[in-house]
């Protein structure tokens, strides 16, 4: 086998292979299918410091290569996550990402400031959410607010923070660099593209909501540009996803740049997607010679 394991920032993983938050919730289902310290990580369910009910049906509208969903980050708040969740989860020999989310940055800082005695070994930050004192804005669209929160949560935070980058703006790259400016240990892309779901029988959109996120392998060449854009700019370390349903998919995202991968809508499609993608992986390093699966990393020829 090759050696796929990796140190990111200061956390050792087995395999660059992550479940990605809202496609995974938090490992239980899956553990009854197979066992879940197989993964590198698993980045949980989207945390709230209150709990959320989500968006009313219907919230989820299949499209062509992809799903559109607008859950709404139904979740029952990071205080229970810490009571029932946490301890079952610590004891599964596997990296635990706490996805967090607000619509305050007061939000965001008090969970991490919550999470930061807890076990969990780092946090990704979702700032594709609404700022409501900005006007509704999401804190990840301009450079400047995606610096406001990177430094204000970094300052609270314990554990390493990710920060999850959207890529419904016109250069992710100048976000990326706005992270890392303000302390972030790493980035993850990408997060879901907004799209809509029309019914043209009943002459209305499908989804209660209006828009939602698109996902899937229709986003592939989208996250893959982005991550080998933002590779280029940033010295950080970039976790890429969007898309990822095979071993080479998620070779691929490391060959623009990524240290590890995310693995979300796969998930419904196919619940055995993850440790498949591992074995995956491993094959194709042995079919390419490579010993060490970090060596491949950044090193796509482009013309």
């Amino acid at each position: 086998m090759a050696d796929l394991s990796l140190n990111l920032c200061g956390v050792p993983l087995k395999n660059p292979v992550i479940a990605a938050s809202g496609t995974f919730g938090f490992g239980r289902e899956y553990d009854a299918l197979y066992d879940i310290s197989l993964l590198g990580g698993i980045s949980v369910k989207g945390l709230s410091l209150k709990p959320r009910e989500g968006n009313p049906p219907p919230r989820i509208a299949e499209t062509p290569g992809g799903m559109l969903n607008a859950v709404g980050l139904q979740n029952p708040g990071v205080n229970r996550f810490i009571e029932h969740d946490l301890p079952w989860l610590l004891q599964k020999d596997v990296v635990v990402i706490a996805n967090i989310t607000g619509e305050r940055e007061q939000e965001y800082c008090r969970m991490a400031e919550v999470l930061a005695p807890t076990g969990v070994h780092m946090l990704e930050m979702n700032i594709s959410c609404p700022n409501v004192h900005a006007g509704g804005a999401a804190f990840g669209v301009r450079p400047e607010s995606v610096y406001a929160i990177t430094k204000a949560v970094k300052a609270h935070a314990r554990q390493p923070l990710i920060v999850k980058l959207t890529p419904n703006v016109a250069d992710i790259t100048e976000n990326a660099l706005a992270a890392q400016e303000a302390g972030a240990d790493a980035i993850s892309l990408i997060n879901t593209l907004t799209g809509i779901a029309v019914d043209v029988h009943r002459r209305e959109m499908i989804l209660r909501n209006n828009t939602g996120g698109l996902s899937g392998p229709a986003v592939r060449p989208v996250a893959l540009r982005m991550v080998w854009q933002c590779a280029k700019k940033v010295r950080i370390p970039i976790i890429g996803l969007g898309g990822i349903e095979t071993g080479e998919d998620a070779a691929a995202f490391m060959l623009c740049g990524a240290q590890a991968v995310q693995v979300g809508t796969a998930n419904f499609t196919d619940p055995f997607a993850c440790p498949r993608i591992v074995r995956e992986l491993d094959a194709y390093c042995q079919a390419q010679g490579v010993r060490r699966a970090q060596e491949i990393v950044g090193t796509l020829k482009s013309h």
